[in-house]
């Protein structure tokens, strides 16, 4: 078999259920986990300890604290092992991006060109099972070309690193248990019956009759160990397109030093994307915590971002924001951070931007921008706010295809794809209708010079207004395709009263032809 660049590290867990619990071991008393299996307590998880006195997975509880009175018995939390299982893949994602769960106790690396960053294989083996073990998890590692391979070795072999060479590694697959095929437990019985102990057994005889017998996937699974078919995993997180990181030999614990940190790997970052002609829609700077905790902070931008203090002060704002509503699970740093990334975990092409020199206004002496400086001014406060309020906060107001006022106008989460980006809007002159509506037109008592025409004074929340200026009306007739119920023509008025307060009025129903007494609302107010 010619040398495989990709490779695999199986990280195999046999105590998980005994280490997820929330209470501490007593490390002095053979320890073992029970669940009620066909209306029994059976044993699911012994320790070294229990396992040395002959205790095994299967053996009901009270024939186990027959033969180890001192047990330590736990009730097995399957909920609380698939937690601990995902927070042990997201930790091991501190050695490469790509982790995949492995359930039931297990968690499988592509370390595919990352083992030489950590000195190579063997030190990466060694270096996760020390890290796991100060965490009070037993860890058992192997390496291997294929996932297959790389599982069957972590728990049935002390082999830690399987050789490339196909004669080798068939020389160590066929001294492997048949359970190392991963097969169900009635197929590995009935080939245990059958004289197929290990697999060699299997691999020594003709293929058709023992296919036929304990299935397919027996042989298929062999190829695939073996490396004659390649699989792949499926890792937990999808790998972002860009990541850069720092590793630190004491943990950093100071907010001041961890801003600093990823405000120098924004700086790697953007040189990346600016290689590539790409700019980071969303970012995500993930925080290894000594103790083998993570924590992740995540930034959204409204456009493709290639600006590394505008992404520095994306992570400021949610460091600040999570400071003030007291977030633990971002401010806790423990011993401290000895590794902290940033990546972009989504791109997009962003072409360079010609900068244009900004110029004094004549009279005023402001500055004049131009639109895209001036849409790239507003795209910032709206990340920015986003990082503080939660992107899905900031909203703006856009136009649908309706002329009902109560729906001609939505609030959209800026940062939605549908909406497309921040707008600018500057308007040389008024409105005709006011930006904000009232969530129900209220009603007023208004009067009128005649009956069709436009109100002389009206009484809105117990004070009466006298018109001094009117503009209208506005004519706005029922959708009648969405035949709404009791839908009545409205005329709406742009209204001054003499105090200088602008409203948005309406006459409800057309006079004589629709109803005898029309009613009057406000249904918003200029600024």
């Amino acid at each position: 078999m010619a040398h495989s660049a990709t490779r695999y590290l199986s990280l195999h867990l046999p105590h998980l259920a005994l280490e997820s619990g929330a209470s501490a071991p007593d490390l002095a008393r053979p320890r073992a986990a029970y669940a009620k299996i066909k209306s029994a307590h059976r044993l699911v998880a012994v320790d070294a300890a229990a396992r040395r006195l002959g205790l095994a997975p299967g053996l009901s509880l009270a024939d186990a604290r027959a033969i180890a009175p001192d047990l330590d018995a736990i009730e097995h939390d399957p909920a609380a092992q698939e937690r601990r299982l995902a927070a042990i893949a997201d930790w091991a994602r501190r050695f490469t991006p790509l982790a995949a769960l492995d359930a039931p106790d297990g968690v499988m690396l592509d370390i595919s060109g990352a083992a030489h960053l950590f000195g190579g294989e063997d030190a990466l083996v060694r270096e996760i099972e020390q890290r796991l073990a100060r965490q009070g998890v037993t860890g058992m590692c192997a390496v291997a070309a294929t996932p297959e391979a790389a599982w069957a070795f972590a728990r049935f072999s002390r082999t830690k690193r399987a050789p490339d060479e196909e004669k080798p590694l068939l020389r160590l697959v066929c001294a492997l248990p048949v359970a190392a095929l991963r097969l169900d437990a009635g197929i590995v019985a009935s080939l245990e019956r059958a004289g197929l102990k290990v697999i060699g057994d299997i691999y020594m005889r003709p293929r058709a009759p023992i296919a036929a017998r304990f299935g397919e996937k027996v042989f298929g699974t062999l190829d695939a160990l073996l490396g004659h078919t390649r699989s792949a995993i499926s890792p937990r997180f999808e790998a972002p397109a860009y990541i850069v990181e720092r590793r630190f030999a004491e943990g950093v614990a100071a907010r001041a030093q961890i801003e600093d940190s990823i405000a120098a790997l924004s700086v790697e970052l953007c040189r990346m994307l600016e290689s590539h002609g790409e700019g980071a829609q969303r970012l995500c700077a993930t925080l290894f915590r000594v103790d083998g905790a993570v924590r992740h902070i995540h930034a959204g931008a409204s456009r493709p971002l290639r600006d590394a203090k505008a992404m520095a002060r994306l992570f400021h704002e949610r460091l600040e924001a999570a400071g003030k509503t007291r977030d633990e699970d971002v401010l806790d740093v423990g011993y401290g951070f000895d590794v902290i990334r940033l990546a972009a975990t989504a791109v997009d092409s962003l072409d360079p931007v010609q900068h244009m020199l900004a110029q004094k206004g004549k009279a005023q002496g402001d500055l004049v921008l131009s639109d895209a400086e001036r849409a790239a001014r507003m795209s910032d406060l709206v990340d920015r706010l986003g990082a503080r309020l939660g992107t899905r906060r900031v909203m703006r107001l856009e136009a649908r295809d309706t002329h009902w006022p109560e729906h001609a106008v939505v609030a959209t989460p800026v940062t939605d794809a549908k909406a497309g980006p921040a707008p600018v809007a500057i308007w040389s002159e008024a409105p005709e209708r006011p930006l904000r509506l009232f969530e129900n037109p209220e009603l007023v008592e208004a009067i009128a010079s005649v009956p069709d025409g436009p109100p002389v004074r009206f009484k809105w929340r117990r004070l009466t207004h006298e018109v001094a200026a009117v503009e209208g009306p506005e004519r706005i007739s029922p959708e009648w395709w969405k035949q709404e119920a009791n839908a009545l023509t409205r005329d709406y008025f742009r209204i001054e009263d003499r105090d200088g307060q602008r409203f948005w009025l309406f006459r409800e129903g057309l006079y004589a032809s629709e109803t005898a007494r029309p009613k009057w609302y406000v249904h918003g107010l200029f600024a």
